[in-house]
């Protein structure tokens, strides 16, 4: 998730661990812990573009590290509040749920968290919620802003906290709900037009839990399709998109070419470059795949071989910035009007 909802998240943990007994300390701590693994980007200078891919939500985000950091950053800062009616149990458990929420929020999203690393660098990935969402952020954000100005001691500070909690946990159990009720429609659809698939990916666009992506996997490419909640019409419109894996030959047997497939999980297309060839990450789709007329991949790497024959790459992200008849156009598709 963002930078700002791990903050919340943090400052909210840190407030239900041991904000009586430290007040606004709880909050500031707890919002440091929530950020503390995003620190892993602070390492991007020293290595290249697969590293990057891999190390990011790593060793940082995992169990290991939370169970490892923990009482390490517990025993320090009980030294440096030795006043404080804190103990070091109360730190220690305040980083390591900073920790683990963190790390588990993020893999609610499409990237993928390497939870049990260094045992597993696989990215768990449950694609229920998008990395940006308000109707998350907002609500959690106000509540425990509000109880930030009342004292330490206050039930209502104490209510307010956990109501930030319980709102944006049950708006975690709404996006799995919905994404479930998106996977229903989605089959309905493979099957009434004939369509075998090997696997798919469903995943809520920008900001928004209602209007949901596919990416179905075949032997030979891939269907992507889009089904918002208040649609009244199930059935699913899919484009088909052929893999063109053959064009990877020349390039195969390179470690950091393996690395990156394995961390698209296969969902990648392949396209001739002018000098090489794009990679497309089909887990984060099109910024506007919805629209009739398409839209361009968000995360294409590109990968060429320089005069020494070594293999170079770069990431290409696709940003457009959104004016106002795209995101009225986004706005009409959430609510359920679908494009001719």
């Amino acid at each position: 998730m963002d930078s700002l909802t791990q903050i919340v998240l943090g400052a909210s943990v840190g407030e239900a661990v041991c904000g009586r007994k430290i007040g606004n300390k709880a909050m500031l701590w707890g919002a440091i812990a929530g950020t503390i693994p995003d620190l892993d980007i602070l390492f991007n200078p020293w290595l290249d573009m697969v590293q990057q891919l891999s190390f990011h939500r790593s060793f940082s985000h995992s169990f290991l590290f939370a169970f490892v950091m923990s009482p390490v950053l517990g025993w320090l800062l009980h030294r440096f509040y030795r006043n404080q009616t804190a103990t070091f149990r109360d730190w220690t458990w305040l980083f390591f749920l900073g920790f683990t929420t963190h790390a588990i929020l993020d893999s609610f999203t499409t990237w993928g968290t390497q939870l049990f690393w260094p045992f597993s660098t696989y990215g768990v990935a449950f694609y229920n919620i998008f990395v940006i969402d308000p109707l998350y952020t907002v609500p959690f954000l106000i509540l425990v802003t509000a109880a930030a100005f009342y004292n330490r001691k206050s039930g209502i500070r104490s209510k307010l906290n956990y109501a930030g909690l319980v709102v944006s946990s049950l708006y975690i159990v709404f996006s799995f709900a919905a994404k479930a009720k998106a996977d229903e429609v989605f089959e309905a659809s493979f099957k009434k037009q004939g369509i075998g698939y090997t696997s798919y990916i469903s995943k809520p666009t920008p900001l928004n839990t209602l209007l949901w992506a596919v990416t179905a996997q075949t032997k030979e490419g891939f269907y992507t399709g889009f089904y918002s909640l208040l649609d009244a019409d199930k059935t699913v419109r899919f484009e088909y998109e052929p893999q063109q894996k053959e064009l990877l030959n020349p390039y195969l047997g390179n470690p950091k070419i393996e690395r990156l497939l394995s961390i698209t999980k296969g969902y990648f297309t392949i396209v001739p470059a002018p000098d090489g060839i794009f990679i497309n990450d089909l887990r984060f789709g099109k910024f506007d795949g919805w629209r009739k007329e398409g839209g361009k991949y968000v995360f294409v790497y590109h990968i060429q071989k320089n005069k020494e024959g070594q293999l170079q790459f770069q990431e290409l992200n696709y940003r457009p910035k959104p004016d106002k008849a795209y995101l009225t156009s986004y706005l009409n598709r959430i609510k359920g009007e679908k494009s001719d």
